[in-house]
């Protein structure tokens, strides 16, 4: 039996906080582990590395060894270590996972104060105390890295004074074993200042006044620590003397991306990009809040791969939000990454403003007219975005369908964009359940599901589409996604592409720098043999498509196009149903040759396929084997066999049903014959076989595979030429090799005898 929600909540609530500490020498780490552990229930281990070695000094090796041995055994643990910057942070994070909670406290406390606290000390772990301190807490700050959300951390907390630190020491000091705090930004305020206000101002002073800089230090100390520390002067001295190269550093990495002002200046190649979503449908359209939490895990799931280092995360205003719950839970249940999909309280128009969680494309729960108005969350975001929204919104679409959703790129004017650096607002319409709204589906749930499912799906399409523009502008290096797209300018209107925005086309990546050998002539575009009517383009299109490696080209979305808006192709269809739809291959390479096209969106090819899809398979063998049998009832003297391209060059899963005379005038090289006659070819009734068993097909993506010698696929012989080649299979008439004998690999007409006998 299947935990229930509050079970589920409950084991949720139990998962350990790996607490990572971070603050310059002096600014008081150890002591705030200390109040903590004093007081707190929960059982606390610290790692610190100036004590790690027996109580002596360690490494970070060490640290994390002892950190991940603690988590381990169910117990919370503080790395009490400076890790000012994000890569001394990052193997630290490494160590939490979906059943971790992973917090930040920052102690970003006056430099002032930590220098004059550090160099008081005596007797300190890792003896850094007297007059060095100064000069090393001054050089530590100057490379601070505050840390964010986007790093891994479910929650930062901000300490800027000693009232901040009271108040976070009680905050976890009060946490029992099972308890939990809210995820998001706590306490930040300029969340990219790489050097603090008030050193900033104690490192200004003109060296005229380096002697009152170094009396402030002084007035600070005891005359005793000052006599008993001999090298004291020299290091204040050293640290007056870096003051006018600190200042000049601080200025250099203050300078804006974008414009002053704007937290959208503040965007740097580090940052995650990040889609915030409301639930769809479960507010004023009343969806089942059980069904939509289902749904939305299993897409998170199906997509957080996909979408590479970028992060999603499911927003609501409340902490008692029902969905938030249901959603946290059954995301703990399949063990998402939190890393890669969180929930989050807060307002969903100023994440970065009110909590630091910068999220650069935001979705609307929109109304079908693409309006402002109404209630919620499309009207907040409506408003919150200003009048360049509306306007945007109106260059793109005038209605949306239920299921659908559409990107519209934010202009900068817009406050969104000024204020939280939201660059792309994409609007979803799901399924509706109130007898009060358009779209009424009178309490059809089936029908309902299948809507959201679409809804979701172009929703974190339209974001991976974001993604890949945005891979292109930084020349391939985005760290959400690193892959190209054919798009060129983020304000083009032929970016930011949604699955079901009928004006603009999907340009997709391919998995494998080899695929570039379909894009070379124009021979080659035909080497899937899956052209539609609707794929055919010119030749000169085809060149200029031919120079991009790494995506799909608009050229090979003709099948995606035809399985999303079948009714647009009705007339050159065999047979469409809920799942499949049939088609003739424009370019057959024999006398029969159709496909059986899936409908399932983002299955682009056999990679994608999961034992999730194993029915899906099966449906497609089916429909397959059905319309050979109809050929065989017209032609018994031919064969048949059903099977998928290991790497497809047209985007949509498609499953090849071809006879095996290979008479045909489209037949024209290597690579056609090669594609067919190879295990680049794979049965269906193996790929099935394989999913099954294995959760994924065998893929023999190999550039030798086509290449490879003309051999005829009946006795083996090998010929020089397709030309050669067709005159022979015309009057080849050996048996076929005995694998494509067996398992149904080869579809045939019964034997008089066989029939006589079933």
């Amino acid at each position: 039996m299947d935990m229930d929600v509050d079970e589920t909540c409950k084991a949720q609530e139990e998962k350990p906080l790996l607490v990572i500490l971070v603050g310059a020498p002096g600014s008081g780490k150890s002591t705030f582990c200390e109040d903590v552990m004093r007081s707190s229930s929960r059982p606390w281990v610290r790692v610190c590395q100036d004590t790690i070695g027996n109580g002596k000094a360690g490494n970070k090796a060490q640290c994390l060894s002892s950190a991940a041995n603690a988590l381990k055994d169910g117990k919370s643990v503080f790395i009490d270590r400076c890790n000012l910057d994000r890569e001394q942070r990052s193997d630290f994070v490494k160590l939490g996972r979906a059943q971790i909670d992973m917090h930040a406290v920052v102690l970003d406390l006056p430099a002032k104060l930590c220098i004059s606290r550090s160099v008081k000390r005596t007797g300190h772990e890792g003896n850094l105390q007297g007059g060095k301190a100064a000069a090393v807490v001054n050089r530590m700050l100057q490379k601070k890295e505050l840390p964010k959300l986007s790093e891994g951390f479910n929650r930062i907390t901000f300490c800027h004074n000693e009232s901040d630190v009271v108040a976070a020491v009680n905050t976890y000091s009060a946490l029992g074993p099972r308890d939990n705090l809210p995820h998001g930004c706590f306490g930040q305020k300029n969340p990219d200042a790489k050097v603090q206000v008030g050193i900033m101002k104690f490192l200004k002073k003109a060296p005229a006044d380096a002697a009152s800089s170094e009396n402030s230090i002084r007035n600070s100390i005891s005359p005793q620590t000052f006599e008993k520390q001999g090298s004291s002067c020299k290091a204040v001295e050293k640290f007056s003397s870096l003051s006018d190269n600190a200042v000049l550093k601080s200025k250099e990495v203050e300078k804006p991306a974008v414009r002053s002002g704007s937290h959208a200046s503040h965007v740097s190649l580090d940052d995650v990009p990040t889609l915030a979503f409301p639930s769809i449908s479960t507010s004023d359209f009343q969806f089942s809040h059980e069904k939509a939490a289902d749904i939305i895990v299993d897409k998170v799931l199906e997509f957080s791969d996909k979408l590479g280092n970028a992060r999603l995360v499911l927003v609501d205003l409340s902490h008692k939000s029902k969905i938030l719950s249901l959603v946290k839970a059954k995301a703990a249940q399949k063990n998402i990454d939190t890393r890669k999909f969180f929930t989050h309280v807060g307002d969903i128009t100023c994440l970065y403003s009110g909590g630091g969680l910068r999220c650069s494309v935001i979705a609307n729960a929109a109304n079908w007219r693409l309006k402002p108005g109404g209630g919620g969350v499309n009207a907040a975001i409506f408003n919150a975005a200003g009048p360049a929204l509306e306007s945007a919104t109106k260059e793109r679409a005038k209605s949306l369908l239920p299921g659908n959703a559409i990107v519209v790129p934010l202009p900068s004017r817009s406050p969104l964009f000024v204020r939280e650096g939201v660059t792309h607002v994409i609007h979803v319409l799901g399924p509706n359940m109130n007898p009060q709204r358009p779209n009424y589906l009178g309490n059809d749930y089936g029908k309902g599901c299948k809507i959201l499912q679409d809804a979701y799906t172009s929703l974190f399409e339209g974001f991976a589409s974001i993604l890949r523009t945005q891979a292109v502008q930084s020349g391939g290096r985005n760290e959400g996604l690193g892959t190209k797209s054919l798009e060129h300018s983020e304000n083009s209107p032929r970016n930011h592409l949604t699955n079901t925005d009928q004006k603009m086309k999907r340009d997709e990546v391919h998995e494998s720098e080899k695929r570039r050998k379909y894009k070379g002539s124009e021979d080659d575009f035909e080497i899937d043999f899956t052209h539609s009517r609707a794929g055919k383009i010119d030749i000169k299109e085809k060149k200029a498509v031919a120079s991009t490696h790494k995506a799909w080209g608009s050229w090979a979305q003709a099948l995606y196009h035809i399985a999303i808006y079948p009714e647009r192709h009705k007339d050159d269809l065999l047979e469409i149903s809920e799942d499949v739809i049939v088609l003739n291959d424009v370019y057959p390479k024999a006398q029969k040759h159709v496909l059986v096209l899936s409908r399932t969106e983002g299955l682009d090819c056999l990679s994608d396929v999961k034992k999730d899809h194993l029915q899906l398979l099966k449906k497609m063998h089916a429909v397959g084997l059905k319309w050979a049998e109809k050929f065989l009832q017209e032609n018994a003297s031919l064969s048949f066999r059903l099977g998928y391209h290991s790497a497809p060059s047209m985007r949509q899963l498609h499953l090849h049903v071809i006879s095996q005379d290979f008479d045909s005038k489209h037949l024209k090289n290597k690579k056609h014959w090669n594609s067919f006659n190879t295990v680049f070819f794979r049965d269906s009734v193996d790929v099935i076989d394989e999913v099954s068993n294995h959760g994924k097909a065998t893929l023999k993506d190999d550039d030798k595979l086509l290449a490879m010698e003309l051999r005829c696929h009946r006795c083996r012989s090998a010929h020089p030429n397709i030309p050669r080649l067709k005159s022979h299979i015309s009057s080849c008439r050996a048996s076929f090799p005995a694998y494509l004998l067996e398992n149904g690999r080869l579809v045939h007409a019964a034997a008089p005898a066989e029939a006589g006998s079933s």
